[in-house]
């Protein structure tokens, strides 16, 4: 199950040459990671409240690979890979079917009153590979 959304680069995230930079991107890709686990029903502002866990971020790794610019229509791609603790997501950006950044976050399971993981609870676990 993938997740797919719209990024309109803003004149505001752009840097005095008119090229979206790069912290800005990252913005995009958190927001799509948010709008992902809404879309699933478990936004992260409800994992530790309402569940008593949390996927904070340990790693991130991107390639920009293409330049895009205030105006430009990105789509980015959200594809979760579901370990027994973990839980990576997969993106990749395009503008004009050429992809322009492509890479990975990998967050782990962790309980509100730990810090080390625990399995993803099943309910999460079908929720990310099933998108419901």
């Amino acid at each position: 199950m993938g997740f797919t959304r719209s990024w309109t680069v803003r004149f505001s995230d752009t840097d005095p040459f008119g090229i979206a930079h790069y912290p800005r991107m990252i913005d995009a890709i958190h927001e799509t990671s948010d709008m992902f686990m809404e879309e699933i029903g478990w936004p992260f502002w409800e994992l530790t409240e309402e569940h008593g866990v949390g996927l904070p971020l340990v790693s991130m790794d991107f390639d920009f690979e293409g330049q895009v610019a205030g105006g430009d229509e990105v789509e980015i791609e959200l594809t979760p890979e579901v370990g027994e603790s973990s839980v990576q997501f997969d993106y990749r950006a395009t503008h004009d079917g050429e992809v322009v950044f492509s890479g990975t976050e990998f967050r782990v399971c962790v309980p509100v009153d730990g810090d080390s993981g625990v399995p993803v609870p099943d309910d999460l676990r079908d929720a990310l590979e099933t998108g419901i």
